[in-house]
């Protein structure tokens, strides 16, 4: 019978100050000077010194103690966490600013799982690739609390429609669950980057490229906040077991895939010179009705249908037309 995957929650601990145990360390270190100079001093002075060299054994061990004593400081920047574990268990998440001190033996966890132990303390320049695998991981020992930012780079995708398009977004996004980032996914950052590639292909296809005629639903390229709510709520759901908050999720590039585009450039434009000869009718149509109604309040001439077919039939193609009208003068009688 197969056992669901431990969820881990994080559990925040508030350490002591790395100050008072600097303190002890350095009282240590003078304790280790004072004591060598005052046993060799009474070696010397005494014929039998074994007293003095079992005492001078416990100061020469001094040093290393305080090596021990060193892994446990722990610095912290602002907007930064450390996870720690103790002989392989959660310990608990550090993520307020400061200078502490936790158990020495509490060991760092990096964020591909590994742990670091007394390096993790020590601060030195990137090395070549050959260098041992200790030192490769300096740098890396903390999480960024930070809001990021992950660019998705284009990839094609099915509208509701089948029309394949290309499509690409920008999600802003921060940790706020160490332990479920650490100990849930492999690796958080590559985590959400797949998990967007999935989100996006499950809302684009779940909505046409344009507006259809009717105009009476929603679309990838005319509804632009309600698709990033709508990827925003679906990428959270997704990303919640790796202890992530999606604060914004953003179409950043939309087009159709190249195949395609050229038809569908020539169905927008023709769409557009269809729309614009709507408007021009109806405007033309307006102004004929203005004008005849003019002429008749106005009693400046009287038509009957025949003529006002005629002139119906002239100024709509004055009006409509895609070239200037020629105007020809009539001088004589219009019957």
């Amino acid at each position: 019978m197969n056992e669901k995957p431990k969820i881990y929650e994080e559990k925040v601990i508030k350490p002591k100050s790395g100050w008072v145990m600097l303190g002890v360390i350095i009282a240590l270190w003078i304790i280790f000077i004072v004591g060598i100079v005052f046993c060799a001093t009474g070696i010397e002075n005494t014929p039998s010194g074994t007293f003095f060299g079992i005492l001078m054994f416990f100061f020469i061990m001094i040093p290393f103690v305080s090596l021990i004593l060193i892994k446990g400081f722990k610095l912290l920047n602002p907007n930064e966490a450390i996870v720690l574990t103790l002989f392989g268990k959660y310990y608990g998440t550090i993520n307020q600013e400061g200078f502490y001190y936790v158990n020495p033996f509490c060991s760092v966890v990096l964020p591909n799982g590994e742990t670091l132990g007394l390096e993790n303390n020590l601060q030195v320049p990137p090395l070549p690739t050959k260098t041992s695998k200790m030192f490769q991981n300096f740098g890396r020992k903390k999480i960024s609390l930070k809001a990021m930012t992950l660019v998705n780079g284009k990839q094609k995708v099915n509208d509701l429609e089948g029309n394949p398009i290309e499509i690409g977004v920008v999600v802003i996004w921060k940790v706020i669950n160490t332990a479920k980032a650490l100990f849930n996914v492999d690796n958080y950052i590559d985590f959400v980057s797949t998990q967007s590639d999935s989100a996006i292909r499950q809302v684009a296809r779940c909505y046409p490229y344009d507006i259809s005629d009717e105009g009476d639903e929603k679309s990838l390229r005319g509804s632009s906040q309600e698709i990033s709510e709508e990827l925003k709520k679906e990428l959270q759901k997704r990303v919640e077991i790796a202890g992530i908050e999606i604060m914004e999720a953003r179409i950043s590039h939309l087009a159709y895939a190249p195949e395609i585009a050229a038809a569908m450039l020539q169905r927008q434009q023709a769409k557009a010179i269809i729309d614009a000869r709507q408007k021009i009718v109806e405007g033309a149509v307006s102004m004929v009705e203005m004008a005849l109604n003019k002429l008749s309040e106005n009693n400046i001439v009287e038509l009957d249908d025949e003529r006002k077919a005629q002139m119906v039939s002239n100024l709509m193609v004055v009006l409509c037309g895609n070239k200037d009208a020629q105007p020809i003068v009539n001088s004589g009688s219009i019957y």
